[in-house]
């Protein structure tokens, strides 16, 4: 179980830094570039933590699938980014895939 809250605290660290990404205006921003590095290190530390219980090909199978999401999630409330209808069912596939995964997998950690 731990496993996976060390998972979603990456995911979390990983989102809030590729998000910062646009803020930090190509790294002319002190405050938001500082975010990105702090950001991708602590998702990267966790994800070494995760990895000692979950599969390699699961945990970046959530990283990867949970992250799109949630950065496209953020690139509608914060940024004022739109999303059509095939990106919308695309994402919706990546969260069905994720979901298939944890639900059905055996090779996933439970």
């Amino acid at each position: 179980m731990m496993a996976y809250l060390y998972l979603a605290l990456a995911i979390v660290a990983e989102v809030v830094a590729t998000s910062s990404l646009k803020a930090s205006q190509e790294f002319t921003r002190l405050w938001p570039s500082v975010t990105v590095v702090v950001g991708y290190v602590l998702a990267f530390y966790l994800l070494t933590l995760a990895l000692r219980t979950l599969p390699v090909g699961i945990a970046y199978a959530f990283w990867a699938g949970l992250g799109i999401v949630l950065v496209t999630l953020i690139g509608v409330l914060v940024y004022g980014e739109r999303l059509d209808v095939p990106a919308a069912l695309g994402l919706a596939m990546i969260v069905g895939g994720v979901v298939i995964i944890q639900a059905f997998s055996g090779v996933s950690a439970h």
